[in-house]
């Protein structure tokens, strides 16, 4: 049976829900190992929300990956079964009443290589992931919509801790994305964390959200996830203009994106409660505009 690494018993997803299932799930290894034939092989890693255990089935190695069962697990081996293996993690099989997959072992993320080199990587990956996307995945369009009517209102009530410059300046470019025709797939969770070293390609992407549209939608979560480590202003806009080329996008479009999200991640982030990334934010957006 395993064992629960205490690092991932300590996440904050589990402080209000979760503990039945964190409970049963050395259990749910076992029973999913012999569901599926694995042994286990290797210790237990972990993001926020599942493990990951090393397995091995007839001298192959793969990767058992467990999150609470839900839509999520649906969603992510969906968006993992469109891309095939092209930049992601190849799936194998997927129990999602269990919140089981069986992946693709890969080795050590992107976010222990220096943030020059990460956002290289990443800029690549924006690219090699846009193929066409899905009809029916919720689009980068329909995001900034969204979004648009719930910056208007804190604008117009002044509510919030987001300064109304900011504000403004996200609103002034939302006309420009939520007009696009593009519709490429995109990966809505896109960063350093996310990203391991492959073997049949030198970097993968791990947990993909689906969406279709622009595929400069996250180039704001790669850079504010890394900005502690870039030294000044400079640095930042030289991270940014590393992954426009990496990508090939045009600069002026890839940093409307970088605003407007950044401002959506401001708001959100101080709605609930979150202290750091909005000093984050911030600096990323004075670094910009």
């Amino acid at each position: 049976m395993i064992e629960l690494p205490q690092s991932f018993l300590e996440m904050p997803r589990w402080w209000t829900e979760g503990a039945e299932w964190l409970a049963a799930l050395p259990d749910e290894v076992d029973t999913q190992c012999a569901r599926w034939g694995l042994t286990v092989d290797g210790n237990v890693a972990h993001g926020s929300n599942a493990v990951v255990v090393p397995v091995e089935r007839g001298g192959a190695r793969f990767a058992l990956r467990m999150s609470p069962p839900g839509d999520e697990v649906s969603d992510q081996a969906r968006a993992l079964r469109w891309w095939d293996g092209r930049g992601t993690v190849r799936l194998y099989d997927a129990d999602a009443a269990r919140g089981a997959m069986l992946l693709e072992l890969l080795g050590a993320p992107l976010d222990e290589r220096p943030v020059g080199e990460a956002v290289e990587v990443l800029g690549r990956l924006m690219r090699r992931l846009g193929i066409e996307g899905p009809v029916d995945a919720l689009s980068t369009q329909e995001i900034v919509r969204a979004r648009v009517q719930q910056m208007e209102g804190q604008l117009a009530g002044h509510t919030g801790a987001v300064e109304p410059a900011y504000l403004m300046a996200a609103l002034e470019i939302a006309d420009r994305l939520a007009g696009s025709d593009a519709t490429a797939a995109v990966n809505g969770d896109l960063h350093s964390a996310q990203v391991l070293r492959g073997e049949r390609e030198e970097w993968l992407v791990v947990d993909p959200v689906l969406y279709r549209g622009d595929i400069e939608f996250d180039l704001g979560r790669i850079l504010w996830t890394r900005l502690d480590e870039m030294a000044d202003d400079a640095e930042i806009r030289a991270c940014f203009d590393t992954v426009v080329r990496a990508a090939d996008l045009d600069r002026s479009y890839a940093r409307d994106w970088v605003v407007f999200r950044t401002v959506d991640y401001w708001m959100w982030g101080l709605s609930v409660g979150l202290t750091t990334d909005p000093v984050r934010c911030r600096r990323l957006l004075d670094a910009l505009l």
